[in-house]
């Protein structure tokens, strides 16, 4: 199909290219040979009287131009995908589909575990891989490179839609053999004493209760920085650290370990989790199904 004297199936290898940044990679993912990469990349550079890409070294860069078509041509695919490709309907009993979800492992810990289950008994030829956050996980959604985001509400993006899914409170959690277990948590203790915080090496983004916390001027003394939410409570186990973490998962840990449980010193307010989806993919029968196996599965999280 041409739009334009434009072969349309060039943007496909485009948009491999452009994210890629290599001829090589870019094969790779589009499944044909290098040197038909290279051909689609003479057609598309003739086309729009640009390099595109340039070798600098070792490596290829984008030039200004290419830059400026990369979310573009991106932003094409995704409405061709969810407008032309999309099946009009979605029968969970008989679908063969993956879906993507990029959960952190708070929600992976206390949400997936009904998720799963739910959707296995209502489409057992659905897959659902869940991956990690990562920086700018919006970016990766607007790519189509993920279905659904399970994100603080604060974190959600403007451009696409988003709904609710369920509110957290946040603890402070202390080892049963610690001298905060013993005595009142004051404010004045709280900062004075060393903490243990969730903070992903490969993420600028900080926490929700540590973007809190910062915001409105209360200074902890970071003594421990781990890359999960599940390993927080047991970096305080024999230390006088403080550990302030979500009230679920914390009651999840307290089962297996030597902690307590106390409330903040100072009023932390509640987390609102929420699922957030592309706005070209709303009409999208396989995500309105999985967004309402979601909304039961925290009911039954909830009810657990």
């Amino acid at each position: 199909m041409r739009f334009n004297k434009l072969d349309l199936n060039l943007l496909v290898a485009l948009d491999a290219m452009l994210n890629e940044a290599s001829i090589s990679r870019a094969a790779e993912r589009l499944h044909i040979s290098q040197s038909a990469t290279s051909n689609a990349l003479a057609r598309l550079r003739d086309y729009f009287g640009d390099e595109l890409l340039v070798q600098v070294g070792r490596r290829m860069e984008l030039t200004p131009r290419a830059e400026v078509l990369r979310e573009a041509v991106r932003d094409v695919l995704v409405r061709v995908d969810t407008t032309i490709a999309a099946q009009p309907e979605f029968v969970p009993a008989e679908a063969d589909r993956e879906f993507r979800i990029l959960v952190s492992d708070y929600t992976l810990t206390m949400l997936c575990p009904h998720l799963v289950a739910l959707a296995a008994a209502e489409a057992k030829g659905v897959r659902l891989r869940l991956s990690p956050q990562v920086e700018n996980p919006q970016r990766v959604l607007e790519r189509g490179e993920a279905d659904l985001l399970v994100i603080p509400q604060a974190y959600c993006s403007p451009d696409h839609p988003t709904e609710s899914l369920w509110r957290e409170d946040f603890v402070c959690v202390v080892w049963n053999g610690s001298t905060h277990a013993q005595r009142t948590l004051s404010f004045e203790r709280y900062c004075e004493a060393g903490h243990v915080v969730m903070q992903p090496g490969n993420m600028s983004q900080l926490s929700f209760e540590t973007w809190f916390l910062q915001r409105f001027g209360v200074a902890r003394r970071i003594e421990v920085a781990t890359h999960t939410f599940s390993s927080v409570p047991a970096l305080v186990v024999g230390t006088d650290r403080i550990a302030t973490m979500h009230k679920r998962l914390a009651q999840v840990a307290q089962a297996s370990l030597p902690i307590k449980l106390i409330p903040t010193p100072m009023q932390v307010p509640a987390m609102e989790q929420a699922v957030q989806w592309h706005k070209y993919r709303t009409q999208d029968p396989g995500l309105v199904w999985l967004r309402g196996v979601m909304r039961r599965g925290v009911e039954r999280m909830e009810g657990a």
